[in-house]
């Protein structure tokens, strides 16, 4: 096998990533991710690969319990490595080197050189990239060979380490090193060094279970003269699987106690506790110390439980197990029943809990003549070790009535005793945080990504973590997060803002929420966008990189009491997105290793929640944007009404409703309304898609209903596939359903033509105030065909409200139509409101503060051109008729002041009645309307549809059409039921 350091170092590759690095180039694609990490905490760190300073800390030990268990492990790989220059390194949990075992002289001297020896500081902050600093950064295995450690001097050396955990508590303990020269090295070493680390840690657990068992045998050779409660041996019947849990109590009521029991071991301070149990039962639990046959020590927590049913009665049979099979792993029983009268159980209870610390027993009175109950209060806690807390099966039996009573026991209030917990105060104190911290979880999958906010959801991150986790909560996120796009790359100065702080008290020394922040290079925060780590600072007064983000700031936060810190990126599907810090002050331990994995399952759940609302948000954006830009800008070039418009996206989402206005021939003006079914991209899309197309409809001038037909076509053909997606493989998704309302008014006739397709009825508001809404024939939604639609032609007084709408104004989860129409009337009978002062009061009466859906308002005053704006004449087909109209056309553009106008129009005019005469048939009208621009428009019975044309060199016709349309600026042609009129327009001569 060829080395992995020699292979890498043949062609270069590490040796230039390492200098580019270092110059600050990208490395990314050359060096392993852990490596790269590994390199980017270095230099935050301030190391310099050619110059260390290494600490020697001398006389560095571990705890014997470890030792016990690492000796036959470190002794056996050790004679695995005689024919093989590899040395073993065991450090503490801060990188510290305890031994160093193995490895020949020439290894051992150049590992002197570099004082990587017993005493010396192995840290990745102190030495940089290696087998022990770089594992305990990591909380991982790591292997890193020649190139791959960051010190210069390292480099000729290969290492693989290891964490070693505590079984139960999950921190590290120590941290296994093997190391060799870069030319043996092999990355077989890592699985060497795994394999060490698991042997360690099953050789700690077998001696937890062997204290264990040693506790609890010496807790049942202890007879009634030790102290506690009094006690006879004797065993109860098992559960008779009833339900109801050992002893008849509940599952509820056995957790109860467990939990609380586990509290109390946890207590080197508290003695005893009571508990209501569910009957009316009460528990008082006593903590006590119990010694084994090896000098092993412990607590034991015993349990009185008064009141509830009798279990059996005395004297019922039972078996005991032998003391082999206790001791050959079966389940363990532990015997505990008392002739202590239940009503001195509080009075004892009381009387050791006001008792002075110490072994004194404390005699109560019962109240009975000639009965005491002793207690022996707990001696001082002992120190805490990796145990684990035994939960024994609970024993009951019958009381003991009094000796010569006569008493029958089935009169008296049942009293059982109860062992509960075998176990070291350390382990409790594990196992209550171990639960709190599962309750903390639990508690942060329910309260955090209730909304699609990402503000919302990192308030709620704070609020989780404070104060069950810490004092001070705070979240920074880049401006890019929040407005939902991607985070981009973190570097030095990153621009961040805190967008939420949680805390027990206002601590104002702090960034408050909306301040920006840059964090230099050497802060926490900075080092974990940059390298993608949590960073623990247990003592923020000796971290030099926290203080040098705003000394003055900080050195005030100092002195209001905070002493620690973790700082987590927030990281999403690959992702950084921002950092989250954790404060802890005053009397809160500070934080510690353990503490760092509950912090990152915190920071891990909420980055989750924060990129589902981060690209909501830009899906709601891109949607919003796409709308918007579909919607009409701004107010067409009109005289016929005076026009206001409201568009109000949901707050689920954007929908597809829409509304236009759309200047048409003959100074006409076309109102429609329109709702897409659904939210998001897919119905503001088809919304634009169903406008475009109304808006080509309208140029061609047709009728009301006619023009609904046709996008009742287009819609039907959309939701049958007839379209396809991109990719070519999944038809179109279709419209899935849309309404339409369309209305024409005409000024000079006052006239209005409306007409509908499964939309609500528009409003009519008459100049006196009178509201009627306007009953248009039924319809079905666009595309689903098959009924044709009708129209309704209504004449408005001028001065009228028509007023369009989308069913989101009318209707909601709390409201239904017809309460909403009353609503609407009611708000709309105020005649002397402009349009834009209806739509404040429309939307102020009509919607909640969140509207569930969109909301598209359109209000249109309408005008109309006078006798003085029109003028009109009725032609007879005679040819000789031409020459009157040129002469009435200008004669009518003076008085109106347009002779500049006169020569274009006179043309345009003689050529279309020429056409009308020579070509249709029926009667003939000329009129011309002087709006804001002036139309001549000729009308005639013939259905033939003008066509232009571009006539040939020898035709002798042909040409004026092409003349009108060269001589006007917009020209076309429309029908009626009973004429065909073409229409032109010239714009109107600006006035100085």
């Amino acid at each position: 096998m060829v080395p992995l350091s020699v292979a890498w170092d043949d062609i270069g590759g590490l040796v230039d990533a390492h200098e580019r690095f270092l110059a600050g180039a990208l490395v990314d694609s050359t060096v392993r991710d852990s490596v790269l990490d590994s390199w980017k905490r270095c230099r935050s760190a301030g190391l310099q690969p050619h110059q260390l300073v290494v600490p020697y800390a001398p006389e560095l030990t571990l705890d014997d319990r470890f030792l016990r268990a690492a000796d036959p492990v470190l002794t056996d790989l050790s004679a695995s490595f005689t024919e093989v220059g590899i040395t073993i390194a065991l450090c503490d949990a801060r990188g510290r080197m305890v031994q160093r075992l193995g490895g020949d002289r020439q290894l051992r001297d150049r590992l002197d050189e570099v004082q990587f020896a017993p005493g010396f500081d192995a840290s990745e902050r102190v030495v940089g990239t290696n087998g022990v600093g770089t594992a305990l950064a990591q909380r991982s295995p790591v292997y890193v060979v020649g190139r791959e450690h960051f010190a210069d001097c390292l480099q000729p050396f290969a290492c693989a380490g290891a964490p070693v955990r505590d079984p139960f508590s999950g921190r590290i303990e120590a941290i296994l090193d093997l190391t060799c020269l870069r030319a043996d090295g092999d990355p077989a070493m890592l699985r060497l060094v795994r394999e060490a680390a698991h042997g360690i840690e099953a050789r700690l657990l077998e001696q937890s279970t062997q204290r264990e068992r040693a506790l609890l045998a010496a807790y049942r050779r202890a007879g009634p003269d030790v102290g506690g409660w009094p006690r006879q041996p004797r065993l109860a019947a098992p559960d008779q699987g009833d339900g109801h849990g050992v002893g008849g109590l509940g599952r509820i009521d056995l957790a109860v106690l467990r939990e609380k029991a586990e509290e109390l071991l946890a207590s080197p301070q508290r003695t005893l506790d009571e508990v209501v149990l569910s009957g009316g039962r009460v528990a008082t639990l006593l903590r006590r110390p119990v010694m084994g046959a090896a000098g092993e020590t412990g607590v034991v927590i015993e349990a009185r439980i008064l009141g509830g049913p009798r279990l059996r009665q005395a004297g019922s049979p039972v078996a005991r197990p032998s003391a082999a099979g206790a001791a050959g792993g079966e389940p363990l029983v532990a015997e505990s029943v008392t002739d202590t009268p239940p009503e001195a159980a509080p009075t004892a209870a009381r009387a050791l809990a006001d008792a002075p610390a110490g072994p004194a027993p404390v005699t109560v009175s019962t109240g009975t003549a000639a009965s005491t109950a002793t207690l022996l209060p707990t001696t001082p806690a002992m120190p805490a070790t990796s145990a684990k807390p035994v939960t024994v099966p609970t024993v009951t039996a019958p009381p003991l009535p009094p000796a010569g009573t006569g008493e029958d026991p089935s009169a008296r209030p049942r009293v059982d005793d109860r062992l509960l917990l075998v176990g070291e105060p350390g382990v409790g104190r594990l196992a209550v945080l171990a639960r709190r911290r599962l309750e903390l979880l639990h508690h942060a999958g329910i309260r955090i990504g209730t909304t699609l906010d990402v503000t919302r959801t990192a308030e709620e991150l704070t609020e989780v973590a404070v104060p069950r986790f810490a004092d001070f909560t705070a979240v920074d996120l880049p401006d890019a997060v929040l407005q939902g796009d991607e985070p981009g790359q973190f570097g030095a100065g990153t621009a961040l803002r805190r967008i939420a702080l949680g805390s027990i008290h206002e601590l104002p020394h702090l960034y408050g929420v909306g301040d920006p922040v840059h964090y230099v290079p050497s802060t926490p925060q900075a080092r974990s966008l940059e390298s993608r780590q949590s960073v623990l600072e247990p003592v923020l007064v000796e971290a030099e990189g926290w203080l040098a983000q705003d000394p003055a700031r900080l050195e005030r936060v100092l002195a209001a009491g905070i002493h620690s810190l973790i700082t987590v990126p927030l990281r999403a599907r690959g992702a950084t997105l921002g950092v989250v810090s954790f404060y802890r002050s005053e009397k809160p331990a500070p934080f510690e290793e353990d503490d760092l994995s509950l912090a990152q399952e915190l920071a891990g759940r909420a980055a989750i929640c924060i990129d589902n609302a981060r690209r909501y948000t830009r899906e709601h954006n891109t949607a919003l944007a796409l709308q918007r830009s579909l919607l009409p800008r701004g107010r067409p070039e009109q005289s016929a009404v005076d026009i206001a418009y409201r568009y109000l996206p949901a707050q689920a989402g954007v929908g597809g409703d829409w509304f236009d206005v759309i200047p048409l021939s003959g100074a006409r003006v076309a109102l429609v309304v329109g709702d897409v079914v659904g939210h998001g991209l897919h119905a503001a899309a088809t919304m634009g898609r169903l406008r475009t197309a109304v808006h080509n409809f309208c140029s061609l001038d047709l009728p009301p209903d006619d023009l609904l037909t046709h996008l009742d076509d287009l819609v039907g053909r959309l939701d049958r596939g007839e379209g396809w997606a991109v990719d070519n493989n999944q038809a179109d998704s279709g419209i899935v359903g849309a309404t339409c309302l369309y209305a024409v008014y005409d000024p000079v006739s006052r006239r209005c033509t409306l007409t509908r397709a499964g939309h609500p009825f528009p409003a009519v508001v008459a100049p006196d105030g009178t509201v009627e809404f306007v009953d248009l024939p039924s319809a079905p939604p666009l595309g689903l065909g098959g009924m044709p639609f009708e129209s309704v032609e209504l004449e408005l007084a001028e001065g009228s409200q028509l007023v369009l709408y989308t069913d989101g104004l009318i209707e909601d989860r709390h409201r239904d139509i017809d309460s909403g129409l009353d609503r609407l009337r009611t708000v709309l009978a105020h005649a002397d409101r402009a349009p834009e002062d209806t739509c404040e009061a429309v939307l102020d009466a009509l919607l909640p503060e969140r509207p569930s859906d969109d909301v598209a308002l359109l209000v249109a005053r309408t005008h109309a051109l006078g006798p003085g704006q029109v003028a009109q004449w009725d032609l007879p087909s005679d040819p000789a008729v031409v020459s009157r109209s040129r002469a009435a056309v200008t004669e009518q553009l003076a008085a109106w002041g347009l002779d500049e106008l006169a020569f274009t129009t006179e043309l345009v005019a003689s050529e279309l009645v020429t056409n009308a005469i020579r070509h249709a048939t029926g009667p003939v009208q000329l009129r011309l309307l002087r709006d804001r621009a002036l139309i001549c428009e000729v009308s005639d019975g013939s259905s033939t549809s003008p066509r232009l044309r571009r006539a040939r060199s020898e035709d002798e016709g042909g040409r004026g059409l092409f003349l009108v349309a060269q001589l006007t600026e917009r020209w076309g042609a429309r029908y009626t039921p009973n004429a065909k009129i073409i229409w032109t327009e010239q714009p109107l001569p600006r006035t100085s």
